[in-house]
This record gives C-alpha cells, sequence and structure tokens, in this order.
C-alpha cells in the first residue's frame, strides 16, 4: 500500500460520496449504524460515536521533509478543525446536560444517550454518521508452556535471529535513539526485561507523564497489565534484561505504551481511538489531550489487536484514524488476527485498511501457521492483497508479568512486534527513512523473505506477493542493504 495510492483513493470516493448527498440527503435513520439502532430500542441508552461531516485535510503531509513536520502539521490540522466544527455540537450537548467526549484525530464525540438523542444528532447537518461503541473482544492467545523461575535463557531467541536483528546489532545497530509504542492490555514497565528501556525510566526515579496512558475505564496513573498479553508484545520489540534474555528485536530502543484492552481483552472503539490519540501527540498522565506534543511521538505502534465486526465493530470507525496515523509519519503495524487458514479470513478492523501494514505469522520452519488470516480483502469489496508481511509468531518466548518469561505464545499478535521493532532498526541505520511509511513499506517488502503458498487465495498461489504470506517474512539486513 502506499499512501499517494490511497490518497487519490479517498479523494474520488470523497467525490462520489459528496455528489450523491447533493442528489439525495441521508435521512436521520440511515445515519444511525444498525447496531446502535438495535442498543437505543424498548428506550434503552447507549454509547454512540458522532462523527462529523467535515474532516480533516491531510494531503499536505506527504510533501513535508521530516517526521517531526509530518507529525506537528497532522496534530494541529486535526486539532483545528475538530476545534471549529464541534463547538455548536457540544453546545448543544452540553445545553442538553449531554456527557461527552471529544476526539480530533477523527472528527468525533462520543456520547451516551436514547433514541430520540440519536435521532436528533442524526437530523444535524453537521453530523456525517453515528456509530455504535461496543465492548468488542479480541481472542487474544493464551501460553502453552511457563518457564520456571530459574530457568534463565542465555540466547538469542529464535525468532528474533529469524527476522536478522543480531545481524544489525552487530554493526550498531539496536535501535539508539528510536521509539516504538504499544497499544494493547498494558505492561508491567518494570519488568527486568523492559525497566531500562521505558522512556520514563532515566536509571533513578520514574515519569509516566507523555509515557503511559489507560484509556480504559480503571484509568490507572501508572503502567499495569492484567492480562500480560501487552507485556509480552512490548517485550517483542525491545526486551533483553542483560542477564541473557534476548527476546525482543530492538533492545536499544525505548518504548512508550497505551493500554486499550481491560484484563480480559475487551476494548471498544473509542479506546482504540483513545489511545491512537494519546501516542500521536502525548500528553502528561491525568492531563488532556489538548496537551499533547507530537514530538515525543513514537516512530512505530504494534497493534496486536482487532475490532471484531461480529460482535457490532463498525467497518469504518477507524478508517481515518489510521489514516491519520500514517500521515503523521508513524509506522501502523496491525495484526492479521487469527482466523485462518479460510482466504479472505483478514476481515476485521484495522488490519484489513489499506493505510494498515497487516503482518501474517509464521513458524520456525517458514511456513505459515495455520491460524494466520489470509487475504483477500473481501470485507470492503476491494479484493486487495493482505497481508502485507509476515513475521515469526508461532510458538514465541517472551516476557510476563511477575518478572518471568513463559515459552509457547503463538498468533499474529506475536509476529507484528517484530515488524514494529524492526522499524526503529531499519530507521537508526536509514536516517532518511524515518517517517517515511511508504518507502519503509517498500523496503521490507521488496526485501523480504519471499514465501510460495499452495494455497490459491484470490488466485496469488504460486506468486510473489500473495495472499498467504503478503511479500514474505521480513529480512532486516536485506532491508538495510536494499537501494
Amino acid at each position: 500500500m502506499h499512501t499517494s495510492r490511497f490518497i487519490h483513493v479517498l479523494a474520488v470516493t470523497t467525490l462520489l460520496l459528496v455528489g450523491s448527498a447533493l442528489v439525495q440527503a441521508a435521512s436521520p435513520s440511515e445515519k444511525i449504524s444498525p447496531r446502535l439502532l438495535t442498543d437505543t430500542s424498548n428506550g434503552r441508552s447507549a454509547e454512540a460515536l458522532v462523527v462529523l461531516t467535515e474532516q480533516a485535510d491531510l494531503h499536505a503531509a506527504a510533501a513535508l521533509p521530516t517526521k517531526l513536520d509530518k507529525g506537528r502539521f497532522v496534530a494541529n490540522t486535526l486539532r483545528e478543525v475538530a476545534t471549529r466544527t464541534q463547538a455548536p455540537l457540544r453546545r448543544f450537548l452540553e445545553q442538553r446536560g449531554v456527557a461527552y467526549q471529544s476526539f480530533y484525530i477523527v472528527n468525533m464525540i462520543k456520547v451516551t444517550g436514547d433514541r430520540a438523542l440519536m435521532q436528533e444528532l442524526a437530523a444535524r447537518s453537521d453530523v456525517k454518521q453515528i456509530d455504535a461503541n461496543p465492548l468488542v473482544h479480541t481472542a487474544l492467545p493464551v501460553p502453552t508452556g511457563v518457564d520456571a523461575k530459574t530457568d534463565q535463557a542465555d540466547r538469542i531467541e529464535w525468532n528474533v535471529t529469524r527476522v536478522g536483528a543480531p545481524k544489525l546489532w552487530a554493526h550498531g545497530f539496536r535501535g539508539e535513539g528510536r521509539v516504538v509504542a504499544g497499544a494493547d492490555t498494558g505492561v508491567q514497565w518494570d519488568h527486568p526485561a523492559l525497566k531500562s528501556h521505558y522512556r520514563g525510566w532515566n536509571g533513578t526515579t520514574v515519569d509516566h507523564d507523555y509515557n503511559w496512558h489507560d484509556a480504559t475505564s480503571q484509568h490507572s496513573p501508572t503502567p499495569i497489565d492484567p492480562y500480560g498479553h501487552g507485556t509480552f508484545t512490548a517485550s517483542q520489540m525491545v526486551g533483553d534484561d542483560g542477564a541473557g534474555n534476548q527476546v525482543g528485536v530492538a533492545p536499544g530502543a525505548q518504548w512508550i505504551a497505551c493500554r486499550n484492552m481491560d484484563a480480559s481483552g475487551t476494548g471498544s472503539p473509542s479506546t482504540y481511538t483513545e489511545c491512537f490519540q494519546f501516542l500521536m501527540a502525548p500528553y502528561p498522565v491525568g492531563g488532556d489531550p489538548s496537551q499533547g506534543d507530537p514530538t515525543l511521538a513514537p516512530d512505530s505502534i504494534n497493534n496486536s489487536w482487532t475490532c471484531p465486526t461480529s460482535e457490532g465493530c463498525s467497518t469504518n470507525t477507524l478508517q481515518a484514524i489510521v489514516d491519520s496515523v500514517r500521515a503523521a509519519g508513524i509506522f501502523p503495524a496491525m495484526a492479521a488476527g487469527n482466523s485462518g487458514p479460510g482466504c479472505s479470513s483478514i476481515s476485521d478492523p484495522p488490519a484489513f485498511y489499506d493505510s494498515a501494514v497487516s503482518v501474517g505469522a509464521t513458524n520456525s520452519s517458514n511456513q505459515i501457521s495455520s491460524f494466520s488470516s489470509r487475504g483477500p480483502i473481501t470485507a470492503d469489496g476491494s479484493n486487495r492483497l493482505k497481508p502485507d508481511l509476515s513475521a515469526p509468531g508461532e510458538n514465541i518466548r517472551g516476557a510476563v508479568p511477575g518478572n518471568g518469561y513463559q515459552s509457547g505464545w503463538s498468533g499474529t499478535s506475536m509476529a507484528t512486534p517484530h515488524v514494529a521493532g524492526g522499524v526503529v532498526l531499519l530507521w537508526q541505520a536509514k536516517p532518511n527513512l524515518v517517517g517515511d511509511i511508504d518507502g519503509t513499506e517498500a523496503k521490507l517488502e521488496s526485501s523480504a523473505h519471499h514465501q510460495i503458498s499452495s494455497q490459491n487465495c484470490g488466485g496469488t498461489g504460486g506468486k510473489t506477493p500473495n495472499n498467504v504470506f503478503g511479500y514474505g517474512i521480513i529480512n532486516l539486513p536485506a532491508a538495510v542493504q536494499a537501494p
């Protein structure tokens, strides 16, 4: 996927939508998602995401020379549009005594109300659509083996070696000066594999401001991870305890995090949105998004979760958000999902978006994992090729809360951090690529270990790229050496 291509498609689509609107404006009920109509039946109230008609135009970001320039432009443009256009709607809500949460990463306001309120909001010309905000569950991987506390492996994990990270370490590229982020179930920040890599830790004291945010109802002011999934995926990006447990791809990089799922792996479109917004422009703990500083944004975000449409997640709620993240020069790594082996099983946001870099999972024999979701994308009618890349994601060892390590974790959740962490190694070695998501994706794709599949998903069997492996298994040294 290249931004120029999706911008062209987006522009054409927008013109078509505008033209259609001139012919016949949508009735109020047509603006309300079917799930929300159901949730507000029989006098019930429900959370809703009110998407405004005017959305920011971020096309100019592509021509800006640096990641910092892109980040500032995108954040400032998004904020200006949201501040200006939300004012009348916010006054309306305040007059009605309706509590709300305002977003700017997409011009949207979260409200809670009954059907009458939704109908009244939908009748407004400044409202484009009203989506549901359901609680959705990501089926997170479950470990199949536990390391004894006395077992301190003195080795680099096989999967880290498989993507070629140690070869780059030997040339001094360990991720120094770069920052990765995780949007997940949280992180045990002081785990031995992670503490020294946390941006909020200076070796003596800790400061979570601009480095941690909890978008769940718990709103923990300090990093926590009751589930363990977020700690594990963070360790795959940067984990190294200095005592032999080398589980991360970029042990010289720093990390920050946002908690978008609770202890059961449950999140919502609004928690996912809140985390993307925080990571695009981090702000202090307990602070406000208006305090966000885009110069403190990470280089890549690992997203080992999905927003299942089967549980009520709108197919387009998160689209503009992922587009904004990419426009800001932040690499959007997304797990392809664990609904394989059938074709066209990449069916949920955000993995199927063109702007997302979707990652499938492979095993130690370089075969695609049976659970790894496949393309082509039929959920939106595009028939696009997915996944984009693959990485080891089966029988993986990493850090878990309690200062320990576990083996046997499997899922595209485990594959994606190799890409999110690998990007910062590539950017350290090739500074001209920093913030250039199109160029970075092209390097990773052209240099990947191309894998041929006998499974003929979308007619791509026997070809590269294909709808099973994408362009293949990432090969970080080759990406650095690629012209």
